[in-house]
């Protein structure tokens, strides 16, 4: 395993979980709490105790350990998951498979809020550690927050690769200091260390159930970028990933969650910002620095996420072909989606200036990271139950426990909705309409298409055995369709109102895969249609669903003996079929979702610039379609 991999984690896995001890401890204990926590030693040992096993339950067993292991060809996350449900629900034909499929598109949607809540509150978490150092200066938190957002997003499109070298020992140094800060708390009070014991959590829960219970709302907030390890996996390996939890990450948070238990015994007027105030007076500017370096970083993590999730939700089928840039020549998974990041931009700034503390934004995260939590062990259990052939006994036994751990705290931020629990609850039901949406008027429009199109082989033996031959041109001319079964609506056309067809015809479609990359071997397949000697062909384009597809470059793998003679690319004209969409009366969709489909529709990117074809010869023939 190598070192710069494992620093390269570090940097950019760990972000969101390792900046979570600036904010958890004071949401628990915030007096202006609907439900607050009373500061007493009895449930600073009960919280403490019960963050660590949350985070040794949540983390460390169910991510770490077991969710983990269910990788689609190395890639994690909740898309990679349902992309599993899905292939095994077209193998067995399961319904709940299927269903549980939309419940992970969900939760896939729940991450969207995420990503707008996380900027937010981890930035405003940070710089609102200067008023630990100044307190006028507390009227500056919102408008400097505003200031690191906006530039931020606006360095998205240079991409992450010159400073993603520097987010690796960033936060090794973030890890050594608020582990240091933890030793220092725990030297004042040593005996904090017993919040160790489960038998804590176990008598908080117990015996003051009333508390413990809506505490939960905010003890979450210790394990949010759980969902971060799984699905960054793919970059790093679970190894990677696996050694810096356990040998640097769990170690510091769990440090200093205990030393700012220890401080909260000694102190228990430092309740508003026990982890700055953990830090020595003169430690607390060179804290916040490095805290706002911290949740830029953690803030760039699930950006990066966001984007990620986007470009396989496009070839999943779940959202329009948009602009994606790649913004390395080296890290496939370094792209930029300009539209999703002016989105979230915008998104990102309403909450700051909406919210204006990381205490208001608190719940809001709470219900985002819990509901996203419960649906991915959920998914995981039916995999398992599915795939690996766990026993029963041991589903219901331990799966069941894992699941009751996530119900609670899922419970408890339901407890939080009308104080900012509802937020990433509507995010995510407008984001899962919307994909729901495209991916039905999607299937519609495939539909439609195949009868505006024809069946393609029937087309070709009518070229065969036309009366006079249809003139042939000279040249090559490559008609991209959706489908392998159909007639391009360009070639169509052009043969039945030119009545010409070019010397070498390509038909290609590009077929996404469900695994994340393909190699090149396996990248094309070539059909003669049945006739060897017409110049005309089939290729069919594989493309993994975290790939971008590349024509030209696939087309050029081709040797000239099975493409019925030479083609010429770089020559070559390519067509591409358009639609017009347009509401229309049929009842398959009701009428709102037939104009949100439309809508959505234009966010469409330019063809040319998705499949990399040349601009310069490229021609577009469209053709007008009711929905």
């Amino acid at each position: 395993m190598r070192l710069a991999i494992i620093i390269g984690a570090l940097g950019v896995v760990f972000g969101d979980i390792g900046t979570s001890p600036i904010y958890t401890l004071q949401t628990v204990f915030n007096p202006a709490d609907p439900h607050p926590v009373p500061l007493t030693e009895a449930n600073v040992y009960g919280v403490v105790s019960l963050i660590f096993w949350s985070v040794m339950t949540i983390v460390t067993l169910t991510y770490v350990t077991l969710v983990m292991r269910a990788d689609n060809h190395g890639e994690g996350g909740i898309m990679a998951l349902i992309t599993l449900l899905r292939r095994g629900a077209s193998t067995r034909g399961h319904r709940t498979a299927i269903a549980l499929g939309f419940l992970g598109l969900f939760g896939a949607a729940l991450f969207f809020g995420d990503s707008m809540i996380t900027p937010a509150i981890s930035v405003l978490s940070a710089v609102e550690g200067l008023k630990t150092v100044e307190p006028g200066l507390k009227d500056w938190v919102v408008p400097i927050t505003a200031v690191i957002i906006v530039a931020l997003f606006s360095a998205q499109r240079q991409g992450t690769a010159a400073v993603g070298r520097f987010f690796g020992p960033v936060m090794i140094v973030w890890f050594v200091a608020i582990g240091a800060c933890g030793v220092l708390g725990i030297a004042g009070n040593p005996g904090i260390l017993a919040a160790l014991s489960p038998t804590y959590a176990i008598a908080f829960m117990g015996g003051h159930f009333h508390i413990a219970f809506f505490a939960l709302a905010a003890i979450v907030l210790a394990v949010t970028g759980a969902e971060a390890l799984y699905a960054d996996m793919g970059h790093f390996g679970r190894r990677a990933i696996v050694i810096g939890w356990l040998g640097l990450v769990l170690p510091a948070c769990t440090l200093n969650y205990v030393g700012q238990g220890a401080l909260l015994l000694r102190d228990d007027n430092v309740h508003s910002a026990p982890f700055f105030l953990l830090a020595p007076e003169w430690a607390r500017l060179p804290l916040v620095l490095l805290a706002t370096a911290a949740t830029v970083i953690a803030s760039q993590a699930v950006i990066t996420g966001a984007f990620s999730v986007v470009s396989q939700a496009v070839q999943l089928g779940y959202l329009p072909r948009l602009r994606i840039t790649h913004t390395s020549a080296n890290a496939i998974g370094q792209i930029y989606v300009p539209w999703i990041n002016w989105v979230l931009m915008m998104s990102v700034l309403t909450l700051v200036f909406a919210f204006r503390s990381s205490a208001a934004l608190a719940y809001a995260f709470g219900m985002a990271v819990s509901g996203t939590i419960t649906i991915t062990t959920l998914l995981f259990l039916y995999y398992a139950r599915q795939e690996w052939r766990w026993p029963l006994w041991a589903l219901v036994a331990g799966g069941g426990a894992l699941l009751l751990v996530d119900l609670m705290f899922l419970a408890a931020n339901l407890t939080k909705l009308v104080h900012g629990a509802w937020l990433p609850l509507v995010i995510a039901i407008c984001a899962f309409i919307v994909m729901t949406t495209w991916q039905r008027g999607r299937h519609l429009v495939t539909a439609a298409r195949h009868e505006i199109e024809g069946p393609l082989r029937p087309f070709i033996d009518e070229l065969a055995d036309r009366q006079p031959p249809l003139v042939r041109v000279p040249g090559t001319a490559v008609f991209l369709n959706r489908s392998d079964d159909t007639t391009p609506l360009a070639m169509r056309t052009n043969v039945e109102h030119n009545h010409v067809l070019h010397e070498h015809a390509v038909i290609v479609a590009v077929e996404t895969v469900p695994v994340p990359r393909l190699p090149d071997d396996k990248r094309i397949s070539v059909d003669s249609l049945g006739y060897r000697d017409d110049g005309i062909v089939h290729v069919t384009v594989y493309v993994g669903y975290m790939e971008r597809p590349d024509v030209p470059a696939a087309l050029r793998m081709l040797p000239s003996e099975i493409t019925e003679g030479g083609v010429d690319l770089d020559r070559a004209s390519y067509f591409l079929s358009h639609l017009e969409l347009v509401p229309g009366d049929s009842p398959d969709m009701t009428g709102w979702r037939k104009r949100l489909f439309v809508a959505t529709s234009f966010l469409t990117a330019d063809a040319a610039g998705y499949f990399h074809l040349p601009p310069d010869r490229t021609i577009l023939v469209g053709s007008r379609l009711d929905v």
